[in-house]
């Protein structure tokens, strides 16, 4: 890759020329076309501006991960249907996060190389959210019922469907922002380095998680907000469209805060500082950015990637059972409810599906806190250790909670006077087994990505493109689980335990693989390097 390919905005780190392979002069990244002094590196607090979209969009994901899979059940598509939803999140990943990180490393726009791409992709999250809020009013009026919504319980096909185009293009949407945002912190990071950027990355992260999960917990969305309800939409239904409503203005000012902030260097100005430093760039043959220009790229990614890209395959297939399913696992295994029986049990599934949203704040506040201590813990451990670690930690934790289901299944006796509740011991151990998984999760949110930054800058930069490519690690598994989790689960019983005890095998897998295979990146190096590429 040529420099032209892999400088970004604000960098204030020199690089050398021939893309960190051979030796040559300094080149100030930040230098104006007109020779004119490189700006001053940015400031900490505008680093951490910087980045806030990744909030915005985080609350909107918080939303999705604990909501709309039981939302999505009470329109008619049965729970083994649902996980087939999710392949369009696979799919959009495997195709737009390459691409776009692609397109973005090379986008000539005057706005920058990032920015144009995470505008477009946070006005389109915008729509499907809508889309989404709204799907069973729009189904009602395509003539799914005119049953009030209080009284009718049955399918409602029209309005599933309008759901599903939304959540497809949710999904494609984050994908193409998730890149770019990423990628924008690695041009920005400076002297700051990679671990900074992670720090604050994720706890923008964690602050959507809890803003998102806060919201999804909350029952009182129609209380506020009377006139969301309607002939087919009644107070679940009210408080999800509540919900997401708000995802949407959160979304729309932290996108402007980071418009305004994230000032960008345009490719062309950086191309120009580097012809005036006696520096090659590409031409236009060989800067084409088609989707089978992405895929060849894959053949340039750093060596040690590979492995990266076997190990980050594993981690997620033993994480994707439990982001699938946690609110569902709450609702059905233990709070005993189902969103299709009896009102009883659709009252207790409700209430285990607030419980479980509760639950994720509370792993959410781990993670916040948990990403702070990354730092000093890889350059005490090392990132491999830390992630081998992370990864026997889920193995323990998604074992316990195929015991807590088996727990709260042995206890249950049935409801009595019509009223299903949840066992206090079970409900408490659930929700420290939620709160417990923020630290590997936050483990799981920057280590593979600093890694793999670490890896691209070794070798000359082009982190848009590695970070894509690391993203259909990401996405291959959950294809894999959204294939198999609904016909294995059903296979034995139709729970959530059979996929659990999966991944906790799973789990213990990757830390024995990823113990021998990752490469072992200098402690020195994770601490002090200037880029970096984070979820």
């Amino acid at each position: 890759m040529s420099n032209g390919e892999r400088v970004g905005g604000e960098v204030e780190l020199a690089e050398k020329s021939g893309g960190g392979r051979g030796g040559g002069r300094d080149v100030s990244l930040v230098e104006t076309a007109g020779g004119q002094p490189p700006e001053k590196p940015i400031s900490l607090t505008r680093l951490i501006f910087a980045c806030m979209v990744a909030g915005g969009v985080q609350y909107g994901w918080a939303l999705q991960l604990s909501l709309l899979t039981p939302y999505v059940q009470t329109l008619g598509i049965s729970h083994a249907l649902s996980s087939l939803m999710w392949l369009c999140g696979p799919i959009a990943g495997f195709i737009v996060q390459p691409l776009v990180g692609l397109w973005s490393d090379r986008c000539y726009s005057r706005f920058g190389r990032r920015r144009p791409f995470i505008l477009a992709g946070c006005l389109l999250i915008c729509v499907a959210v809508v889309i989404i809020g709204f799907s069973s009013d729009i189904g009602y009026a395509l003539g799914d019922t005119k049953e009030h919504c209080s009284v009718y319980h049955g399918a409602r096909w029209h309005a599933a469907i309008i759901f599903v185009v939304g959540f497809w293009i949710l999904d494609f949407s984050n994908n193409a922002v998730q890149g770019p945002a990423r990628a924008l912190m690695a041009d920005l990071s400076g002297h700051h380095g990679c671990n900074a950027a992670n720090a604050i990355f994720c706890s923008w992260m964690a602050f959507g998680n809890i803003l998102g999960y806060s919201s999804g917990s909350t029952n009182d969305w129609h209380k506020w907000f009377p006139f969301l309800m309607s002939k087919a939409c009644c107070e679940d239904c009210a408080n999800l469209k509540g919900a997401f409503l708000i995802a949407v203005v959160v979304l729309l000012i932290c996108l402007s805060v980071t418009i305004i902030v994230a000032r960008e260097v345009p490719l062309c100005q950086v191309n120009a500082n580097l012809q005036l430093n006696g520096d090659q760039v590409k031409n236009e043959d060989e800067q084409r950015s088609g989707i089978f220009s992405a895929f060849k790229s894959f053949k340039n990614l750093p060596p040690g990637m590979p492995s990266v890209l076997l190990v980050t395959s594993l981690t997620w297939l033993s994480w994707f059972p439990f982001i699938l399913y946690d609110t569902d696992w709450m609702g059905r295994e233990v709070y005993h409810g189902n969103p299709n029986g009896s009102q009883a049990q659709i009252d207790a599934y409700d209430r285990g599906v607030r419980q479980g949203a509760f639950g994720l704040l509370l792993n959410s506040i781990v993670l916040g806190i948990g990403s702070f201590m990354i730092e000093p813990l890889c350059r005490k451990l090392s990132a491999r250790i830390v992630w081998v670690m992370s990864n026997f930690i889920m193995c323990v934790a998604m074992a316990a909670t195929a015991i807590i289901s088996t727990w709260s299944l042995h206890d249950y006796h049935g409801s009595v006077q019509d009223v299903i509740t949840a066992d206090g011991h079970v409900k408490a151990a659930a929700l420290v087994l939620f709160a417990s998984l923020g630290f590997p999760l936050a483990i799981l949110f920057s280590v593979p990505f600093a890694v793999t930054a670490q890896l691209a800058k070794n070798e000359g930069g082009g982190q848009g493109l590695c970070i894509g490519v690391l993203n259909i690690s990401i996405v291959v598994p959950q294809v894999i689980v959204a294939l198999g989790a609904g016909p294995w689960d059903a296979l034995f019983g139709k729970g959530n335990i059979p996929a659990f005890a999966l991944a906790s095998a799973v789990a213990f897998v990757c830390g024995v693989v990823g113990f021998f295979l990752l490469p072992k990146l200098s402690r020195n190096n994770f601490r002090t390097s200037g880029v970096g590429g984070f979820h």
